[in-house]
């Protein structure tokens, strides 16, 4: 997929002001429009013109626009890196905008997911403020001990010079035992102000989990690769293993193979209910870097008689 410059379509710089943006798009409007262009790809280059319009023109997407591109240049090829919107406080309303099905893959690649109805705005003087939401990352440590945890929230803001700018603020946010990810917590009056005697939108936070160098997460349920020596797993033993809280000694049974999953009932994600926790088995060689050991795997090639090819 390559990149979008959409400070290039409009011919503006990447500082433009919202007054700027608006005005260039009128501009090319006038001359792309295909009720009044005589350019032969008027219509293509109207919605290109339109789509970047749509994006430059909302603080909330510009501002993450911005973010996500400012190492890229119109042409590259380009993916969103993993986990590229957490932290990202935006507003009830729909992040795609209307229109978007007739847009580039480019725009629906970060703004075509639905984040949220959000709450209609009233005609009356007392109305409530909207809702905002926000991908959050947390440790799967969080999900099993729970806790109160400090993060970060970055939210667009347009200045007096119409220049969108990104401010940061911080939350002491409850995570509850065993929350999943993809769940989502609601914070109470903690979007925007409500209008007159209107009541606060609502904050509302999807977690997801940060990376984890050992465990991968699949629903309430936890994998994680459990080295084992050979004489370990052919004879069987008990070995310690580290879980995402703690540490449990795991039986591995005789006769045990590379992949081979050991069930842990209930130790996953502490819902309700429980998921389990799986251990992978793989099965580390130690190295034949002496004498000793060289003596020993001769050994086992003469008399095992073991052929790890053999269909059987």
């Amino acid at each position: 997929m390559e990149f979008k410059d959409y400070y290039q379509t409009l011919g503006v710089a990447r500082e433009a002001t919202a007054d700027e943006i608006k005005k260039a798009f009128r501009r090319l409007a006038r001359k792309y429009h295909p009720d009044v262009s005589k350019e032969k790809d008027a219509e293509a280059r109207m919605k290109e013109v339109n789509e970047a319009y749509a994006v430059l023109s909302d603080p909330e997407k510009r501002a993450a626009y911005d973010q996500l591109g400012r190492d890229y240049q119109a042409g590259q090829d380009f993916r969103p890196p993993p986990n590229w919107d957490a932290g990202f406080e935006y507003s009830g309303r729909d992040f795609g905008g209307g229109g978007a099905a007739d847009f580039s893959d480019f725009f629906s690649e970060l703004f075509g997911r639905a984040r949220g109805a959000g709450a209609q705005r009233g005609a009356r003087f007392d109305a409530r403020g909207e809702d905002h939401h926000a991908r959050i990352l947390i440790r799967l440590e969080d999900a099993y001990e729970g806790g109160t945890r400090m993060i970060t929230l970055r939210a667009p803001a347009v200045d007096e010079q119409g220049h969108v700018t990104m401010k940061e603020h911080n939350l002491n946010v409850r995570i509850p035992k065993g929350v999943r990810e993809g769940q989502v917590l609601r914070l109470a009056a903690q979007g925007s102000p409500g209008i007159g005697e209107g009541k606060p939108g609502d904050l509302f936070l999807e977690i997801h989990f940060e990376p984890h160098p050992r465990f991968r997460v699949d629903g309430t349920d936890v994998y994680a690769t459990l080295r084992v020596a050979p004489w370990e797993a052919a004879l069987g033993a008990k070995v310690k293993a580290s879980l995402p809280v703690g540490a449990v000694e795991v039986a591995v049974p005789e006769g045990s193979q590379s992949g081979r999953k050991l069930r842990l009932k209930g130790r996953g994600i502490p819902s309700a209910p429980p998921g389990d926790l799986y251990f992978v088995l793989e099965i580390v060689l130690p190295r034949a870097t002496s004498a000793k050991a060289r003596e020993l795997y001769q050994a086992m090639a003469r008399d095992l008689a073991f052929d790890p090819r053999s269909p059987e």
